[in-house]
């Protein structure tokens, strides 16, 4: 199994997608899992303090977890297929399907390591490619740019 860490939860344009983004711990290999709105929000909330006041549905599963005196040990997104991811969560030794986003927002909130097997990775796991600086852009090129920018402009158009 292969430990994955969260890298981002964003909309991705054109069509505003919720997408999450996990990348393997210990290397350079992304997973990218699109959900809905609602999904997505459970995830985030997830990296932020529980009001105790108003839990979330998640927050009030890991509570009930604790106070039933069991332990959710391992979350783990298992599968894909055609666009359609796949998890788990070990409960006590016993294995539950759940959707990615719920595993996801509840392995955020009990500190419980995300996992994948390495052969999901193999797959479909992506890497980026680091930013290159531009260096054919000299700076006396962008100097010109910005005074042709400054001629331009009109006060009224800010």
């Amino acid at each position: 199994m292969v430990e994955l860490v969260l890298v981002e939860v964003r909309v991705n344009p054109p069509h505003d997608s919720p997408l999450v983004v996990l990348r393997e711990a210990q290397g350079e290999r992304h997973l990218a899992i699109w959900m809905s709105a609602a999904a997505a929000s459970a995830v985030v909330s997830g990296l932020e303090e529980a009001d105790p006041d108003t839990p979330t549905t998640h927050d009030l599963l890991c509570e009930l977890t604790r106070a039933l005196d069991h332990a959710v040990t391992a979350v783990e997104i298992t599968g894909e297929q055609e666009g359609r991811f796949f998890a788990e969560l070990e409960i006590d030794g016993h294995r539950i399907h759940a959707r990615p986003s719920d595993a996801i927002a509840l392995a955020l909130r009990l500190g419980v390591p995300i996992t994948s097997p390495e052969g999901l990775l193999q797959r479909i796991g992506y890497t980026v490619a680091p930013l290159e600086p531009d260096t054919s852009a000299r700076p006396e090129d962008e100097v010109e740019r910005f005074r042709e920018f400054l001629e331009s402009v009109d006060p009224q158009d800010f």
